[in-house]
């Protein structure tokens, strides 16, 4: 008993004030370390006044909404300062250049953090999560998957999931007779990009999978709302509420996606595994080596249910996200919507309404890739990237502790005057006319959006391309305005969303 009073003691008070005090002698400041808690009961407070704040329709500066601590502490203490998670140092990296070191970084110092084990169970240690070998043979299983002209067959499909998604609108609309009708976007967008990546990552449907996204919807926001409590280690075994339910929907979870596994393995005498993710996976893990050929990569059934968990939660939160917002954009900025109608109606079709964009003419949309970025810039779905110190490490001239939690907070940097000029608040996308290497005054400043450099996330070709494609397929047929009903109040649950979802109104256009 008093060797467990004494290793708390040590944990809890020597320990983090010994490390405060050496960050401290080498510059590095921020908010002072309070037993146990750390800085978590500050952050709750911040948080908490933010959640009321609503914007007008042309302010994207939600930072006080979703990052109020982090703005507050770098007007205080700088772009790099020390903040406590309990008793775990949390050093902030809102510098680029420092962001770029950790990032770029291809000897292993900086891996993935995954503490919180509800955040784990979301998102599967898949290649979102593994480090070193694992993840260099994860990436190689998956990698051809994601390969360019693979991703161009796939448009096929997307184009398929939209057209039944506004085939529904010009039922409303029929119905209604007075050629507007009210379509709540977000919801239907989250559909739809469930539908696409269960069609072309796993050889379902939104259908098939739809209990899986209910389940991990919950778990998300689980997982969020422990973001800021103290992650003491021993918590995470006992039969809270919050462990009780995370287990029964992780457990319902994998018995679905064993069911689609199963499914496809069922079938694959047939015709084999087939060519789409998960049948890359399964080739993976069930194929023998050819006689005199080395052993390939291989995954194990854990380790595929993990990937299963990555690419339904990354591959839709991202895509679906960046749609929401893209389409508030359209809406709130009619000449740039009108300006992207014209570029879509010029290269993708000739004038015809009903044309399908293809690949290649997608990659000629250069205006509606300009308007993304701008997009990702301001609406970044992942608002924050985290890493971990492992071993005491030097940033910026300060000697960090092995151990220490590394915060990147991509929302705050992507509205920084000093990196992206007097500007930064505003809806330019022409500042990305020369390409996002200039759109800044630093090249990397951007490509936080799907973070940059090795880890780089693997699905960005694939979000960036069923993006062009749902806007190009809706530009062609709709006019979109923003409803006197939406409440402009940007939320973080992991991921950026309207918290009072989107609402807008939706005209069909006359047929050229």
């Amino acid at each position: 008993m008093a060797s467990l009073a004494f290793n708390a003691l040590v944990q809890l008070v020597w320990r983090p004030y010994a490390m405060a005090r050496r960050l401290r002698a080498q510059g590095l400041r921020g908010p002072g370390y309070r037993f146990f808690a750390g800085s978590l009961g500050e952050i709750k407070r911040h948080l908490a006044e933010g959640a009321a704040v609503t914007l007008d329709a042309g302010d994207h500066d939600y930072i006080p909404m979703v990052q109020p601590h982090l703005r507050k502490w770098i007007s205080l203490y700088g772009r790099t300062f020390v903040y406590w998670n309990g008793a775990r140092p949390n050093v902030c990296l809102a510098d680029v250049n420092l962001v770029k070191q950790v990032l770029f970084d291809r000897t292993g110092l900086y891996p993935k953090d995954y503490t919180n084990p509800h955040v784990t169970r979301l998102v599967g240690k898949g290649l979102l999560l593994t480090d070193g070998d694992d993840w260099k043979r994860h990436r190689m299983v998956v990698r051809p998957a994601f390969h360019m002209d693979k991703l161009k067959m796939m448009t096929a499909t997307m184009s398929e999931c939209a057209r039944s998604m506004m085939s529904e609108w010009e039922v409303q609309l029929a119905k209604d007779g007075g050629g507007v009708v009210e379509v709540e976007l977000g919801k239907q967008f989250e559909e739809l990009a469930a539908d696409v990546i269960a069609r072309t990552a796993f050889g379902s449907s939104y259908a098939d999978g739809k209990r899986v996204f209910q389940a991990q919807r919950e778990v998300q926001f689980l997982a969020f709302s422990t973001l800021f409590d103290v992650q003491a280690p021993a918590l995470r075994y006992l039969p809270t509420k919050k462990n009780l339910k995370t287990w029964k929907l992780d457990r319902q979870v994998r018995a679905m996606l064993m069911d689609i596994i199963e499914a496809r393995l069922a079938n694959s005498a047939a015709g084999g595994y087939g060519s789409d993710l998960l049948g890359l996976m399964l080739e993976a893990a069930c194929a023998p080596p050819e006689h005199g050929e080395a052993a390939a990569p291989t995954l194990s059934m854990d380790e595929i249910i993990d990937e299963c968990k990555t690419f339904f939660f990354a591959g839709h939160d991202t895509t679906s996200h960046t749609l929401t917002w893209a389409m508030f954009l359209l809406g709130t900025h009619p000449d740039w919507q009108e300006k992207l109608r014209e570029e879509v109606r010029r290269e993708c079709g000739g004038g015809d309404a009903d044309a399908v964009p293809t690949g290649d003419a997608l990659s000629r949309l250069k205006l509606v890739n300009m308007f993304l970025l701008e997009t990702l810039r301001l609406y970044a779905p992942v608002p924050m990237l985290q890493r971990n110190a492992s071993v005491d490490l030097e940033l910026g001239g300060v000697v960090v502790p092995e151990g220490a939690m590394l915060s990147i907070p991509i929302a705050t940097i992507h509205r920084d005057k000093e990196v992206w000029g007097d500007d930064a608040g505003e809806f330019r996308p022409e500042r990305f006319e020369n390409g996002a290497a200039r759109a800044a005054k630093h090249p990397n400043a951007l490509l936080l959006s799907f973070s940059c450099g090795p880890r780089s996330c693997i699905g960005q070709n694939f979000a960036m391309l069923e993006a062009k494609e749902v806007i190009a397929m809706i530009l062609q047929r709709f006019e979109l305005k923003i409803s006197p009903k939406y409440v402009h109040a940007p939320m973080d649950v992991i991921t950026i969303r309207p918290r009072h979802g989107l609402p807008m109104l939706i005209k069909r256009l006359n047929k050229v």
